[in-house]
Order: C-alpha cells, then structure tokens, then sequence
C-alpha cells in the first residue's frame, strides 16, 4: 500500500498553479478576520469577462460550478420541465430530483453516447429547463453543437444551462451566444484547467432571462481564492501549458488500456471513461493506493472513470490495472 493514494477519482488538474497564485494568496493570511471586499470581486468579474470575451454584466461568481447548478436548478425550475442527460454530471442529477416537479432524464446513445436531438427536442413542448454538461461528465463526450444550442434557444419558453467544466480541454464553447440569447447559461469553474479545486471558484455567463433572477446571488468566496483566481487569470499560458500535458497524457493512457483488452471511449476532458469486464476493479486498484471513480450509479457493471494524473500516477495505474488483467486472465486459463 503507498502511502498517500494516488487521487484519479476526482477530475483534478494534476499540477499546482503558478508560485505567483501562491503568494497572492498567502498575502491574505493577515486578513484572516475580514470578509472579502466588493472591490475585489468586482476585478475577478473583469477579468473573466475579458478571458471570456463576454460582458462583465453577465457574470455571475459562485464557490464552485456545482452549487451554482444547484442554484439554477432551483430557483429555475418552478413551473418549468427540467430536462437533463443521463448519464450526466451527478450534482445536476441530484439537484434535478430534489427541486423539480417534474424531471425528464435523456439517455445518451449506449453505444456512442451521444445525444439525439429530435428526442431532445420533443421535450420542449411545455417551458422547460435543460441542463446540459458539454463535454458530459463521465463520458467525455461532447453533446452539443450550435445548431443544437440555436434550435434549443429557439424554444422562447425553454431555459437551456450548459456546463462547460471542461472548455479548456475540449476548447468548445457557447458562451459568444449568450448575448444574442436571453435564454442561455453557461456555468465553467477554475477548479480543472487551473488548478484551484481548494479555491473553488465558480461563474456563469448569463443570458438576461437568468440574470433577472439570479442577480441576489451573493458569492461567499474568501479572499485568498478571489485573489488566487485574480493571479491564476494573469497567468494563462501557464494553464495552457498544463492542459496541454494533460491530454498528451490522455492520450497515452488511452492507447495503453486498449492494448491491455479494456473498452476506452474517447474524451475531450481530462479524464477517461473505461468500460471493463475486470470484476471490482475500483476495490483492487484501491487496495494498491489507487483511486478511480466507479460508476454504478448511473451506468452497467464495469464503467469507471479514471482521472488523468502526472505521468509517474498515470504509470502506477497502468501497472496495477495490467496487473490485475493478466492475474485474471491467468486464472481463467488454469480454469480451463
């Protein structure tokens, strides 16, 4: 057993943010006892809204992605279809079941996981609420596209929220359709491509439709995350930088788990949805110190998703996943 785990269950950036992330935030140490200033937030909207290439008026700040969903989902859905994918990121599910009254869930195409937008589009007969992740979490697909996002939006009495956690990696966006669509919102987080998970930041890019009741959010964000953020935002080539390891290491992963007999779908986020007939796979990776994220709770026996780490993690998993594979495989030959 190693001694600390090797973390590939929760979608982290693997590398930590620039020294000068660091620092901004330990500056803050000294004021441990104060609030974050009004000023302070108002500089990281600016520079979202520049790194966005949106206006400043349509961001809205959250501690993290996923509760700012919640918040959308509830104060949304009254009188309105909520309608999302499955499987789907698992906060937007849970938020579907606790706060709508009547909640529609899409299964993605079992073979290729993709979305059918004529079963999509059926849904919206009544005023809706469609909550989609893009790329999708756990698969890594990307679901949408702007025909779809155009048809969507269309809809005068649908809402359509899309959450982009993982625009950095897929490098699709939606958010320059915002202004031109009242009824559109797009959620992203700094907690994947740039390495403040413990900050967790959150914001939308908000049509008016969803800033004429969202505008009472009130983000109770620290002053040592604000001012990670702030500093994170000055420094986006060095996220570029890690994003683009990521997915060279994504892709070796990839190829390495299909020559060792596992079902790997392709991705465009930083993690990989793996499909394999290893029983418990998770339990014995675990018992080696090894973390992935079991998905029985919304898809068949065998999907996990694994998480792509540093190289040296990325090498451990793939040494205990081959190890348990030929262990198997050597099993079933003396059975036979």
């Amino acid at each position: 057993m190693l001694n600390r785990p090797i973390k590939l269950n929760m979608n982290e950036m693997p590398y930590p943010p620039p020294s000068g992330v660091f620092e901004s935030a330990l500056k803050e140490l000294s004021n441990l006892n104060r609030y974050a200033e009004v000023e302070d937030m108002e500089l990281l909207r600016d520079l979202l809204a520049v790194y966005s290439d949106v206006k400043k008026e349509n961001i809205v700040l959250s501690p993290g992605s996923d509760i700012l969903l919640r918040e959308l989902i509830h104060s949304f859905s009254k009188d309105r279809k909520v309608v999302t994918v499955s499987p789907s990121f698992f906060p937007i599910v849970e938020s579907a079941k606790r706060f709508s009254m009547k909640w529609v869930s899409i299964k993605l195409s079992p073979s290729t996981f993709d979305l059918n937008p004529d079963i999509l589009m059926a849904q919206l007969n009544v005023p809706s609420l469609v909550i989609i992740d893009n790329p999708n979490n756990p698969t890594g697909r990307l679901l949408l596209d702007c025909g779809m996002v155009e048809s969507i939006t269309k809809m005068t009495d649908t809402l359509l929220v899309i959450d982009e956690a993982y625009y950095e990696f897929s490098g699709v966006t939606f958010a320059d359709m915002v202004n031109d669509h009242a009824n559109l919102a797009i959620t992203r987080t700094m907690d994947k491509s740039f390495g403040l998970a413990g900050a967790r930041i959150g914001y939308t890019i908000a049509g008016k439709a969803f800033l004429d009741g969202i505008n009472s959010f009130y983000p109770f964000l620290s002053r040592f995350s604000l001012s990670a953020a702030v500093e994170a935002l000055r420094e986006p080539d060095y996220m570029r930088e890690n994003i683009h390891k990521v997915i060279e290491e994504r892709e070796r992963v990839c190829k390495a788990l299909e020559k060792s007999g596992a079902l790997v779908y392709s991705s465009d986020t930083n993690f990989l949805l793996v499909r394999t007939e290893i029983p418990d796979l998770k339990g014995r990776l675990e018992e080696m110190g090894i973390l992935i994220f079991d998905l029985s709770n919304q898809l068949p026996p065998g999907f996990v998703r694994v998480s792509i780490g540093k190289r040296e993690e990325n090498d451990a998993f793939l040494s205990g996943y081959k190890k348990i594979y030929e262990t198997i495989n050597y099993g079933i030959f003396l059975h036979e």
